[in-house]
């Protein structure tokens, strides 16, 4: 029967602390493993990541170069044909909210893009940022409409 009095841990799940600076025949005495003098062998002594002695760090040495363009560039959601084929309806009106509606457009966008992968066998009236050239024949083969928002393509 399992009682309060007779719980221990299991074996070896506790080990004896290491006791530092318990004379010199216990391999850690005097010093405790820390060297003679210097910064590392002080109480509290610790050099932060990356500190080279005063020395200037590596990542001040080396050159800036070059130009990202990550703070400029447009957030453009890519959805295909196909996409459209699979949630809508023929005859539905397509546009961004719709596509949120359904999960095919997520989170921060500047624009939305049409793309032609797969077929369109339905009529759909597609109002969208962006689409490609063969968006615009995949639609119209199949008795929609659509209109681009932005003149760019």
């Amino acid at each position: 029967m399992l009682t309060l009095d007779s719980l221990k841990p299991n074996p070896g799940a506790k080990h004896r602390k290491k006791r530092l600076g318990n004379g010199e025949s216990s391999g850690l005495g005097k010093t405790c493993g820390k060297g003679n003098k210097g910064q590392k062998a002080r109480s509290g002594g610790t050099i932060r990541p990356g500190f080279e002695g005063g020395q200037m760090p590596l990542h001040r040495r080396l050159p800036k170069k070059g130009f990202s363009n990550a703070r400029f560039r447009s957030n453009i959601a890519i959805v295909n044909l196909n996409q459209l084929e699979a949630f809508f309806e023929a005859g539905a009106t397509v546009t961004e909210t719709e596509l949120r509606d359904c999960g095919l457009v997520k989170g921060k966008c500047d624009a939305v893009k049409l793309l032609g992968k797969g077929e369109l066998s339905k009529a759909l009236n597609v109002s969208v940022d962006f689409a490609s050239a063969s968006v615009a024949q995949k639609v119209a083969a199949a008795g929609g409409t659509l209109t681009v928002l932005s003149s760019a393509s």
